[in-house]
C-alpha cells in the first residue's frame, strides 16, 4: 500500500542523498586543497579537514536562499563547481608531469583481491552518478 511503499523507498532515498553528500563534501574540500597546494606552494599545509568545512560552509549559505525563484544561482553554481573540479584535476595534472616508476598493471595478487577490486570498481560507477535516487521517487509514484 502507499504507507508500506514510504517505508520502503525513503530510508533507500535518505542512504543514498547522506552518501552523495558526504562525497560531494569530501571531494569538494580535496579539490579546494589541491587548489590551495597549487596556488600557494610555500604556504603552511592545512588539514583536509578544514577544506571539507569551508566547502560545507559555502553550501550551507547556498541552502537557505529564499525560494525556488533564486535556483539560478544554485544552479550556476553548481555549474561552476564541476568546471571547477574538472579543471583542477587536469591542471594539477599537468603541473606533476610524466611520473617515473609508475606501474599500471592490476595490484591484486590474489582471485578474492581481483574480485574485491571489480566489486569496487562496479561501487565507483554506481556512485558517479548521483541521480540515481530518482528511480526510487519515480518508482514511489506510480501507482501499484
Amino acid at each position: 500500500g502507499e504507507k508500506l511503499g514510504l517505508w520502503i523507498v525513503v530510508p533507500q532515498q535518505l542512504i543514498v542523498e547522506v552518501g552523495v553528500n558526504i562525497i560531494y563534501m569530501v571531494t569538494g574540500g580535496t579539490s579546494l586543497q589541491k587548489f590551495h597546494d597549487l596556488v600557494c606552494k610555500d604556504c603552511k599545509n592545512i588539514k583536509l579537514t578544514y577544506f571539507i568545512m569551508i566547502f560545507a560552509s559555502a553550501h550551507f549559505v547556498l541552502s537557505h536562499l529564499p525560494n525556488f525563484n533564486s535556483i539560478s544561482g544554485v544552479s550556476l553554481a553548481a555549474a561552476v563547481m564541476s568546471l571547477s573540479y574538472s579543471t583542477i584535476a587536469w591542471t594539477a595534472s599537468v603541473n606533476k608531469g610524466v611520473q617515473e616508476d609508475v606501474e599500471y598493471g592490476y595490484k591484486a595478487k590474489t582471485a578474492a583481491g581481483t574480485v574485491f577490486n571489480f566489486f569496487s570498481a562496479l561501487g565507483d560507477v554506481a556512485f558517479a552518478y548521483a541521480g540515481h535516487s530518482v528511480v526510487l521517487e519515480i518508482q514511489a509514484t506510480i501507482p501499484s
